[in-house]
Order: C-alpha cells, then structure tokens, then sequence
C-alpha cells in the first residue's frame, strides 16, 4: 500500500514519534497484527462516544471487519441512535466551561441535555425514539417474548420506522452498522440510560413486564458462550476506550471461564485502553496492564498499550489507521 493511499497513516507514522503519541501508533500497529494473524477485535466503549459521534469512523471498522463484538454503556448504545434521528436538532456549546447554573437551567428548560459542548434535544431525540421502542416492548409483552436491550433496537431499526426521521448519512451510524452484521453487544447496566428509565418507568405503570427484558446475567452467559466458542477459533483481542463498566464486566469472562467453570480457555490476545484515569489506589479504570495479568485476564507476553489522552482524539486516529487510511 502506497504511502499516497493511506496519509493519515503516513503522517500518524512520521509525526507520532514519543510518549502518548508513540503509544498510539503502537497500539494501533499491534491491532493490525493482531487482526493480520486471524485474530478478532472486542470493543469496550464508554463515556460518550456516540453523542461525539465516533460511529463516522467506528461504522466502518465494524463494516471492514476489524470489530466484532462490543461492550457499551446504555448511554452509547442509545445515543447513536438519537444522533442519527435528531442531528441537525443537537446544539453545540463551545463556552461550555463559562456556563453558570442559570445558564444551565436555561437549557433544561429548552429541554436541552447536556454532554459538554453538545447538548442533545429531548424532544427530537428521546420522545421519538420513544415512542418506536415502546411499540415493540408492547409488542414482546404481547406475546410474551423477551430480548436484550440492543435486540429492541436492532428490531426498531430493521422495521424501518424511523427511516424518515433520519438526518445523517446511515453510513455514519455504528449501531446501523451492527444491526446489519448482526453484531453480538453486550449493554450491562443499561438500566441507567434514558430508555432504561423509561422501560422501568412503564414497568411501574405497569403497561409492560420486566420479564420481557434480558439482562446482566443473561449477557454474561451469552458473552461466555460467544468467548468460549471463538476463542478456541482464533485469538481475541480487547480494544477499551475508557473504564468502567463496559470494560469491567467483559474483560472478567476469561478468569470466570478458567476458575468457576474450568473450560481452559485462553486468555485476551491483545489489550489497548484509552484513559484518562490516572493510577492511583485502587483505580481499577486506570490499573495498569500488567495488574490484569494477577486476575488470569491477560498474559504475560500479551501486547498491552496504555494511551492517557482523549479517546475522541485518539480512537479515530487508531481506527485510521487500522483501516489503512
């Protein structure tokens, strides 16, 4: 591949020499090897990487094949989704940090929910989807059907009900992406995102049951049998953009494997994490690799990168280069 071919890549090489920087293109450099040699990508996402719409390039790394499965917050997962239905609705906020709590209960009154310099509209965003995830809630409630919290989506989006209201191009949406390859996802503690109110708020109205409803232990289970099954395939790697939940319940599937149920699998094949978490007592998000090693998660000669800087800098970077761009 020419370096004309690929610029962002070029320069990420000729620039990127030291400290964080020289750590990226580490990392990024061992994610390709790591797919080169047969191996799959796990993908642990939080903070709000949907709202700063990473799914322009994180699209296109699930459609290449470079990801395939992901951890997320229920904020991420949602929040895509909003963004694809709402994007031109959003408002940006570049004085952010000047805003006093005046200012800020200004935009609640405009129904505005900040994320720092973006905030995200209610109305055009939350209620719309809303109203699509509520018909098939009802609809599983119904019929006395039960799904995980991204299946409600991936069924909201393959019925085409929201088609109308899209106002990006599709190709921008990773959830879009994942729906279509049929991604596994994993959302633990999705309680807490908006639509996670929401469902539980019409739980307690008692107009749906949370029986209809897969949860944390349910994604456990069905994360054990996917690691079970394709790490005897092919070696796996985990790519974590923050900490966590996200990270913290699907890295724990390999020691829960070789300690409570004593399958014998191999350990992460591969570990990058973006923070911002400084090491500090008792920090699990800003643990230092090799702290992994004593809980059976990763090996000793696994490929481990640290990158303390802003995954919305950082993993767009990574991913281009991955891509070969």
């Amino acid at each position: 591949m020419s370096t004309i071919s690929r610029p962002i890549s070029t320069f990420i090489e000729t620039h990127y020499r030291h400290f964080n920087a020289a750590a990226l293109v580490d990392a990024a450099k061992a994610y390709r090897t790591h797919l080169d040699k047969g191996g799959q990508m796990f993908l642990a996402m939080a903070g709000a990487m949907s709202s700063g719409e990473l799914g322009i390039s994180l699209a296109e790394m699930i459609r290449k094949g470079k990801v395939h499965a992901i951890c997320t917050t229920g904020a991420n997962l949602e929040e895509d989704v909003f963004n694809l239905v709402a994007h031109d609705h959003y408002k940006r906020i570049p004085n952010y940090r000047d805003l006093t709590p005046q200012d800020e209960v200004k935009l609640l009154k405009q129904h505005l929910n900040r994320v720092t310099d973006t905030c995200i509209p209610e109305e055009e965003a939350i209620r719309r989807i809303e109203g699509a995830i509520l018909e098939e809630w009802t609809a599983a409630h119904t019929n006395g059907e039960s799904y995980f919290p991204h299946e409600f989506l991936y069924r909201v989006l393959r019925s085409g009900k929201l088609k109308q209201h899209y106002q990006i191009p599709t190709e921008n949406s990773w959830l879009l992406a994942a729906c279509e390859k049929n991604l596994p996802i994993y959302v633990p503690g999705w309680e807490d995102s908006t639509l996670g109110n929401i469902f539980t708020a019409r739980c307690i109205e008692g107009k749906i049951s949370t029986k209809i409803l897969k949860g944390g232990i349910d994604y456990m289970r069905d994360l054990t049998s996917w690691y079970d099954t394709q790490s005897r395939k092919t070696s796996i790697g985990f790519f974590q953009i923050g900490g966590g939940i996200s990270g913290d319940f699907p890295i724990c599937v390999v020691p829960m494997l070789n300690q409570d149920l004593l399958k014998g699998v191999n350990t992460w094949g591969y570990f990058c994490q973006i923070s911002d978490s400084t090491t500090s007592y008792g920090s699990y998000s800003g643990a230092v690799p090799n702290e992994k090693i004593t809980w059976g998660k990763l090996d000793a000669d696994t490929p481990k990168f640290i990158i303390e800087s802003d995954a919305t800098i950082v993993a767009p970077l990574i991913f281009a280069y991955v891509l070969g761009w």
